[in-house]
């Protein structure tokens, strides 16, 4: 698996495990390197069957399986304790650490994730299959931007979009890897006594505009774990450490700064 280590390298360094959503890959958390590698050693990787990991993914892939592989990555590159920040799928990878009682995961950061998919979630998943059992990878990735950013984004940004476009389709994944990841992700629905079970400090940053995922269910999330607090921001989409990094990027920090050096969280 393709790992990316950056910032600090001394031995007392907090670590920071960033894991990436559908997508999978580490370049996602581009916006968050500048703010954070001054203060932290940070930790990027390309999930496996995505970007630089390739590999035919099993067909009953799991989101266990994706946890116990970052396991498997950090133990291989002598990472102890580490702070995981995760977007959607990335932070159910976290829950499903947490589960597993992962040894060195001392906080989560849940971006735009959930304990079980809401209906309008699966309608938006079942669309982006249908685009592209239909029409194609080019047309899927067109759609992408839709569900992950808000208009008023999407226009300023969009010749931008347009060169990363033609990218994200020349790396394409295998189709059957993408279905898989969609398939792990739909399945995870962790009951309410294991969520009771997870200890960690966590934090949930939702978005009200979120297209993609309702904002409720970091909400429902939020009360079903028993030392997490909600952050819920009214604009940045489904994926806005892309869209407003200075915010997300100041929460970051001043949420791991309270876990560090324990002290009370300051919204």
């Amino acid at each position: 698996m393709h790992i990316e280590i950056h910032g600090r390298r001394d031995a007392d360094a907090p670590t920071l495990v960033f894991s990436s959503g559908l997508g999978g890959a580490a370049h996602f958390w581009m916006p968050q390197l500048n703010a954070l590698t001054s203060d932290y050693r940070v930790v990027l990787y390309d999930q496996l069957g995505t970007g630089k990991s390739p590999a035919a993914l099993p067909a009953d892939y799991s989101i266990d399986a994706m946890a116990s592989e970052v396991r498997t990555l950090l133990a291989s590159h002598g990472i102890g304790d580490y702070h995981l920040i995760g977007h959607a799928l990335g932070g159910l990878v976290g829950l499903a650490l947490a589960i597993q009682q992962a040894p060195g995961l001392r906080s989560l950061t849940l971006m735009n994730a959930w304990s079980r998919v809401s209906p309008h979630t699966a309608r938006c998943f079942s669309v982006r299959k249908q685009l592209l059992a239909g029409s194609g990878p080019a047309a899927y990735v067109e759609a992408q931007a839709l569900f992950l950013y808000p208009p008023d984004w999407i226009a300023a940004n969009i010749a931008q979009l347009e060169a990363d476009d033609l990218k994200h389709v020349a790396g394409f994944p295998p189709t059957d890897n993408l279905l898989r990841r969609i398939a792990a992700l739909q399945a995870f629905a962790p009951d309410a006594q294991t969520l009771a079970s997870i200890r960690q400090p966590t934090l949930l940053i939702a978005n009200r505009d979120d297209m993609l995922v309702p904002w409720q269910c970091s909400r429902e999330l939020t009360e079903q774990l028993p030392n997490a607090r909600l952050q819920c921001f009214d604009y940045g989409g489904h994926a806005s450490s892309v869209t407003c990094p200075d915010t997300i990027n100041t929460t970051l920090k001043r949420f791991l700064a309270s876990v560090i050096h324990d002290t009370e969280y300051a919204a």
